[in-house]
């Protein structure tokens, strides 16, 4: 399993190189640049800040740059007066983790933040975001599965996929403005907008305390972003336990006298649940990673607005720092679902 381990972190540096191409590839593909204005800047200006962000440069040369301040180790400090050089190397802290020493540089459409200042503050907000949605969707999702795929074709089946087809047909957009019209604004009951946590966090990423005072701006929110993945969850957990518990090894176990409640925690259960470990890699990277709409719906400072407003506005810096700390996440992410594959069955071995 070390080995095992090793080698698909060897294999995350690889992956982060090729996605790294791509989206450079892709984001200079698209037409327009950062500094084009409906009202065209004079040509010197723009030479200038073309200049000062490298944008000058051969394709070729600025990736190179981006892969030496990336992928390098720098043991540095921001420069004494406070400014921000693009050629600059900022020993980088980023949200939950330590990301190497990454430096993303500075934002192109913020002359006092960098791409690592917006993860630092803003990465936070949506791991802890997502972390929450994550336990509502397997919570919800996993018993609902269950208690549909035991009591088939009973009024527990029915009105359990009803409420995951519901879940799933109904969208952010619309449950999210719904529940804070109901809770926030005419039972008032919770808070419509805002985040309960402000910097510094603590291990950087953590709120300082968990409160009520915390948990009543992330209920909503967390809910509305958790139930369409719970609906899929269960949706999911009922087709393979449905399909376990019709195997010959669960016809040996109930011949052999043991309990019901044995049969499927013990055997049924940890088979089934494969498929659906499977879906909560991708799931997990994409909820903790922001998610634009509930942000917006509910005022979240979280990572999702900017990666939007980055793409509209040509900032190449942000869109490759989000872009890979998605990779990163997708990849880990997997990783540890593959893990969880040997634990669920003992058959799968990586050795």
């Amino acid at each position: 399993m070390g080995r095992y381990i090793t080698r698909r972190l060897i294999a995350l540096i690889m992956v982060l190189l090729v996605v790294s191409a791509i989206t450079f590839v892709l984001e200079h593909a698209v037409p327009g640049g950062p500094f084009d204005r409906e009202k065209p800047l004079p040509p010197e200006i723009k030479a200038n800040l073309e200049r000062r962000y490298h944008l000058d440069e051969p394709y070729w040369k600025q990736y190179a740059r981006f892969l030496n301040d990336v992928m390098i180790p720098h043991l540095t400090t921001q420069p004494p007066d406070g400014s921000i050089e693009s050629d600059y190397l900022i020993n980088v802290h980023i949200g939950p983790l330590y990301f190497l020493w990454m430096n993303f540089g500075p934002t192109i459409s913020s002359k006092t933040r960098t791409v690592n200042d917006i993860f630092r503050q803003q990465l936070p907000v949506s791991f802890q975001l997502g972390i929450m949605a994550m336990m509502v969707a397997i919570l919800l999702g996993i018993p609902l599965g269950i208690l549909a795929a035991l009591k088939q074709n009973t009024m527990f089946d029915y009105m359990g996929m009803g409420l995951a087809i519901i879940g799933v047909s109904i969208p952010v957009i619309v449950l999210g403005p719904l529940m804070v019209w109901i809770f926030g604004v005419e039972l008032k009951l919770l808070p419509p907008s805002g985040w309960g946590a402000t910097p510094p966090y603590r291990l950087g990423f953590l709120p300082q305390s968990f409160g009520w005072e915390y948990f009543k701006y992330a209920i909503m929110p967390a809910i509305v972003l958790g139930l369409g993945s719970s609906a899929v969850i269960a949706r999911l957990t009922r087709a393979t336990l449905l399909q376990v518990v019709r195997e010959d090894y669960i016809r040996t176990a109930r011949s052999k006298g043991l309990e019901e409640r044995l049969v499927i925690t013990r055997h049924a259960l940890k088979n089934s649940l494969i498929p659906v470990v499977t879906v909560l890699g991708p799931m997990f990277a994409a909820l903790v990673t922001g998610t634009f709409v509930t942000e917006l719906i509910f005022g979240i400072p979280g990572m999702g607005r900017y990666f939007v407003t980055s793409i509209t506005n040509r900032d190449y810096p942000v869109i490759m720092g989000t872009v890979l700390l998605y990779a990163f996440f997708l990849v880990v992410a997997n990783l540890v679902v593959d893990i969880l594959y040997a634990y669920l069955d003992p058959r799968i071995r990586y050795d």
